[in-house]
């Protein structure tokens, strides 16, 4: 394991890998016991897209295990200005140990990962959201004890959390199913992969996807850059909610994630929100136990 660009590049045992890191990091954050693995290295953060969890989640997890962080925006940077990303990749891995990078197109960060010579990570692209999954599948192993047997239903647009939901779940073993309209559904290589290597379905009726689910899991109608598509989307999406009718579907012991920032009263109820609060900030926290554990693994310090 080279780098983090998408979920579909690890396999099942990498993946647990990072898991179990970021399990002992979060159990030594809890209990006082410090952890500076990467002490004297240095992460370059690019930020083409805005963030608040991301930022301050591997800034924070940086410190936390010994390394620093630098902020880089587009406006910091000549990439921002037109110069090559091959460019921009090469003169970089003189000066950082790793770039964690959050932008639009998913060849951006394909590219970095060519013609660099340090890890790359995916902090998320219009195609997928690898950091965020790995928080959730972290989350979801908390909270249930396996992957093996477990549902996990995604309800709303078939985006970049679809498309790493459905690759992180099948290859830890789960079923997924995924509630979208006709029009908005995950990528189709994703979905035929999908239904090649695992138990999947993609719908547009919700409670054959959500009956007895584990794991309840939305994201905003609009993700950023959709903006100006935010009134269309509501019309669209208008149903796709986890309600108290869909939880009545799912086992009665399941649990509720939600990527965040979350519009309460689209894509969630405010009374499943605040009913699975407790899960929905743990897999928040859980973003920076993972992300620690993914800079570890890729950066120097392998436990």
């Amino acid at each position: 394991m080279k780098h983090l660009l998408k979920l579909m590049d690890l396999s099942a045992k990498e993946i647990s890998e990072i898991l179990n890191i970021a399990d002992q990091l979060k159990y030594e954050r809890k209990n006082g016991i410090p952890h500076h693995i990467l002490e004297g290295k240095t992460l370059g953060m690019i930020f083409q897209k805005s963030s608040t969890r991301t930022r301050v989640s591997f800034e924070t997890g940086m410190y936390q295990i010994g390394g620093s962080a630098l902020f880089l925006s587009s406006r910091d940077l000549q990439i921002g200005r037109g110069e090559p990303v091959q460019d921009t990749a090469r003169v970089l891995s003189r000066y950082l140990d790793g770039i964690m990078i959050r932008t639009f197109d998913q060849a951006e960060v394909e590219a970095l990962a060519e013609y660099g010579s340090i890890p790359i990570i995916n902090g998320l692209t219009d195609y997928c959201h690898p950091c965020q999954v790995l928080a959730d599948l972290m989350t979801i192993r908390e909270y249930k004890g396996s992957f093996t047997g477990r549902k996990l239903c995604y309800i709303g647009d078939g985006n970049n959390m679809a498309n790493s939901l459905i690759v992180g779940g099948i290859k830890m073993g789960m079923s997924v199913a995924i509630a979208c309209p006709d029009d908005y559904q995950p990528d189709p290589e994703i979905m035929k992969w999908a239904a090649e290597n695992g138990d999947f379905l993609c719908t547009s009726d919700i409670p054959a996807a959500a009956k007895d689910a584990d794991v309840l899991y939305t994201d905003v109608w609009a993700s950023m850059g959709q903006e100006g598509e935010a009134e269309m989307r509501k019309a669209i999406f208008k149903g796709y909610q986890i309600n108290d009718e869909v939880m009545a579907v799912a086992k009665p012991d399941a649990m509720v994630l939600h990527c965040l920032p979350a519009r309460r009263e689209e894509e969630i109820t405010a009374k499943v929100f605040e009913t699975h609060a407790g899960e929905i900030f743990e897999e928040a926290e859980n973003r920076l136990h993972a992300q620690k554990a993914v800079m570890v693994k890729l950066m120097g310090g392998d436990r």
